[in-house]
Formats: C-alpha cells, structure tokens, sequence
C-alpha cells in the first residue's frame, strides 16, 4: 500500500472568511476544508503491518511508492495470460455501518474480485483498493483495510497498493464506498473458456457462507418491511446459531485455494462465480450459447437465511433463484464421470458441495429449467 495521496477537488468557497482585526482575507488549510492529511498518513502506518502479511516473492516494491512493481516468474509461467477484474460491496456497506461491524467488508471486496477471475483459472496475484470517504475515520477505515489484508491471505494474493480519498461534500456523515482491482495468470492451455463443455456436464454446485455481497437492497427492504430485531437467533450456514445479522454480514467465502487446488487435477471444463443473476444468469454465461442446464433445486438444503428472506419479503422463488446465489457460491462444470472425485475432494478440502444439476442441449427458448 502506497503512501497515501489523498486527491479530489477543494470544495468551492463562494465568500472570502475575514479576519475582523486585519480586514484580510484568513489563510486557509486543507484541514479547515475537511481533509486531515495527517490523519491519512497515520491510517497509512496502521495498516501496515497488515499489509505486509500479504506480500508474494514476485512483488519488487515496498510501501510509499507511486505505483507498485510486480515480476512474473518465468521458471513458473510458460505462456501466461493476465486476467484481471473489479468490483465493489454493494449496500451490504449500508448493512456494515448499521450493524457497527467494518472487519469482514473488505474480505467482501478480495472476494469479488478474485472469485470472478478464478473462473478463467487464474491464480489471483496481486490486489489493489480504493477507500473513499467523505471524513476518514482512523480505526474504521483502518478495519475496513484489515479485512481487506485477511482477504487477500485468504486468496493468496499480494495487497499490492490502495488509495484513500477523504472526500468532504461527496459523502454524507459515517459513509464510504470501496473498490478492489484483481489481476492473476492461467497458462494459455490451461485456460477455462467453455469450449469443452458439452451436454451431459455435471454442475457440482459449492456451499455459499450466505448471501455474499448481492441482494442488498432487497435485503435491505426485506429488513425495513419486517421491521425485524437483527439481534433474533437464526441457524448459520454450518448450523451454528447466530444473530441474524450476523448471518445476513457473513463475509463472501472466497474459493480461490480450494479450487486451485482442484483445478491441478484438470477434470474440470468451467466455473462459474454465482453473484448478481443468481443461479439463473450465472452458470450459462460459461457454457455455449446452444447448451442450457437443468437445476434440481431439492439437491441441496438452502440456509435458514434465505428462508427468512423469501418469508419475511414474500419473495417469489424465481426472484429468490435470480437475486440470490441461495447456498450455492460457485459452480464447477465437469464430466458426470469426474464429479464423485471432485465431490470427495471438496470435502477434503473442507467445502461442502453438491450435484445439483446437468448441462442440456436446448430444445426450447429457456436455456435455465428448474427441476424440484
């Protein structure tokens, strides 16, 4: 993590401030404009230790530079292509701030980033964040990038640079937003583009830690409607009670190192990241445009998370199917011969899993059929 440059706009001063005694315009500071450069460095050198934990071999720079240096490991890449991706939180960020917890939401951020390239079968290297505020506020934002940091040990990737923007004027009192940028390698011949897939591909589908960061402004509703107690006991995904607010601020899982490992034995043809789109759009973006899949949603039993969300929204299941990934986080497409060795694999590798599905020729105008 660079130094921090914190850049924006002064905000525009329309009336000069006198000074009664002298009659002279008052000499102003960046600070009596709303941004405390100080306080910027100070987060700068809290979170560096955290940032350290993260390094890799191949990063050449420390912090405090302009940009940061990266070496790719030749001895390792053959024919390497770089896959890159970014995203955000969404309004779980909204969710964060009411419920007063800021350490998982940047685990959030590292996971949608580096789930999204893994579905090339990239190795996640390097990430980078951007922090925006509209007043910094040390120990927040400074456990906002911390969960940044465990993100990216969780994925084996190097927290490489960040910026954080103190934005007086742009955001309201206590808000933020974040950014995450990704970048990681496949080998050229390793590369999963679908073209393998063919019908009769199983789909195992990877046991989601709950919502993950999409559906939050339905969540959202769903909690103002029901004007429910975030404190209410609720069972979480490994059967554990828990608040349901915890349940529904779970941090996205990120798969990066379970699948890495799974993609070494090459049994498998595609992955898909189930975000946005739920189960419905997701899976059929990886496959050819003349492939559909069958989906038996009684294949798996779906968190009590998403059964209180459908309750309490009086949510219709294709709107469940379509905003949620409904316990399923990521779907693995493989021959039907390779899913018990895949499925016995996940276990081992502590991911629950389950066949929840086929690819299919399509025969009809719906490429997505559901089958219970």
């Amino acid at each position: 993590m660079r130094d921090q440059q914190i850049r924006y706009h002064m905000p525009l001063i329309t009336e000069p401030v006198l000074n009664k005694e002298t009659s002279h315009q008052a000499s102003l500071s960046y600070r009596d404009a709303g941004v405390d450069i100080d306080a910027g460095n100070e987060l700068v050198e809290r979170i560096k230790p955290a940032v350290r934990k993260t390094m890799r071999p191949e990063v050449m720079t420390g912090l405090g530079g302009f940009g940061a240096l990266f070496r790719m490991d030749l001895a390792k890449w053959r024919e390497p292509l770089l896959v890159s991706g970014t995203d955000g939180v969404g309004t779980k960020l909204m969710l964060a701030r009411l419920l007063q917890r800021h350490d998982t939401i940047g685990i959030d951020l590292v996971a949608m980033c580096v789930n999204d390239i893994l579905t090339s079968g990239a190795e996640p290297l390097f990430f980078l964040d951007y922090y925006a505020t509209g007043k910094l506020r040390l120990a927040e934002a400074q456990s906002v990038i911390g969960g940044i940091a465990e993100g990216c040990l969780q994925a084996g990737c190097a927290l490489i640079g960040g910026e954080t923007a103190e934005m007086p004027g742009m955001y309201a009192e206590g808000d933020y937003d974040l950014a995450g940028f990704a970048v990681g390698a496949v080998e050229r011949s390793e590369l999963l583009d679908g073209t393998r897939i063919e019908a009769g591909h199983r789909i195992l589908g990877l046991a989601s830690s709950g919502p993950h960061s999409n559906g939050y402004s339905l969540i959202r509703k769903v909690i103002e409607q029901s004007d429910v107690d975030l404190s209410n006991t609720i069972a979480g995904t490994d059967g554990a009670v828990v608040q349901l607010g915890e349940a529904l601020l779970a941090p996205t899982r990120i798969y990066v190192k379970p699948v890495l490992k799974l993609l070494a034995g090459g049994q498998i043809d595609g992955l898909a990241h189930i975000t946005g789109g739920g189960l419905t759009e997701n899976i059929v973006r990886v496959i050819p445009e003349d492939l559909g899949i069958d989906i038996n949603t009684s294949a798996w039993a779906r968190p009590d998370v998403f059964n209180w969300l459908q309750e309490n929204g009086g949510i219709e299941e294709e709107e469940m199917l379509r905003t949620f990934n409904c316990g399923i986080g990521m779907a693995v497409l493989a021959r039907a011969d390779d899913i018990p060795e895949l499925a016995s694999q996940c276990g081992e590798l502590g991911i629950e899993s389950f066949d929840i599905g086929e690819v299919t020729q399509v025969t009809e105008s719906a490429r997505v059929r559901y089958i219970s």
